[in-house]
Order: structure tokens, then sequence, then C-alpha cells
């Protein structure tokens, strides 16, 4: 069983940043590829970045490309989300997720493909 665990989510204004933070709970989150996802008010939950269990390959939805970056420390058991020049359309809760095996951008962007997740964080900026 893995256990992750969201921080660092706020208030910013536009044009601010904000990182994200997951840890997990288990040794086995070294072997695990790791996603952000979000779910603004009324919508649905949408993949915002993944990377693999190596750090060796990110990917990205087009709306963060350029201003977000995920990174992961497996030594620490945790994962990162940079969200820089952040926009009122960035305001969502944000949760981070593990799966396994595979990692491709169709698997790492379908939410039903990971195993767990956190129980979110929320982000809001302001205009």
């Amino acid at each position: 069983q893995v256990h992750l665990v969201e921080s660092g989510g706020g208030l910013v204004q536009a044009g601010g940043s904000l990182r994200l933070s997951c840890a997990a709970s288990e040794r086995t989150f070294s072997i695990g590829n790791m996603g952000w996802f979000r779910q603004a008010p009324g919508k649905e939950r949408e993949f915002v970045a993944a990377v693999t269990w190596s750090g060796s390959r990110t990917y990205y939805t087009d709306s963060v490309k350029g201003r977000f970056t995920i990174s992961r420390d497996n030594a620490k058991n945790t994962a990162y989300l940079q969200m820089n020049s952040l926009k009122p359309e960035d305001t969502a809760v944000y949760y981070c997720a593990a799966n396994f095996g595979t990692a491709t951008y169709f698997r790492m962007a379908r939410s039903e493909t990971y195993d767990y997740w956190g129980q979110g964080t929320q982000v809001t900026v302001s205009s």
C-alpha cells in the first residue's frame, strides 16, 4: 500500500509560482510512475503532468507546457510540481497519483490507470 500526501498549495496572484510536493509512505514509490491531476469546480479531473519511475521521461498537458515542471527525488520518496506563471484558470484541487508499469503519454494521462491517490491540495490563483 502506498500513501500519498500532497502539500504546497495556497493562494497566489496571477503570474506567481508555487511548488507542490507529494510525499509517499513506502519505498515502492521509487519504482512507480507519478502523475499530477487537477479538478476545478464543476469540471472533470484532468491530467497535468507525469514522470516515469526513473525520472527520465516527463509528460505534460499542452496548457501547462513551458510553465510547469514535474520532478522527483526517489531518495526522499517525493515528487514535485513546480508551477510558474500561474493563471486564474490553473485554480483547482491538485492531486498526485502513482501507477506502475509501462509509461506512455496515453497511459499516464488517464486517471483510471493510477492505483494510488493523495487527498489533494487547493491551488487558487487570483487575477
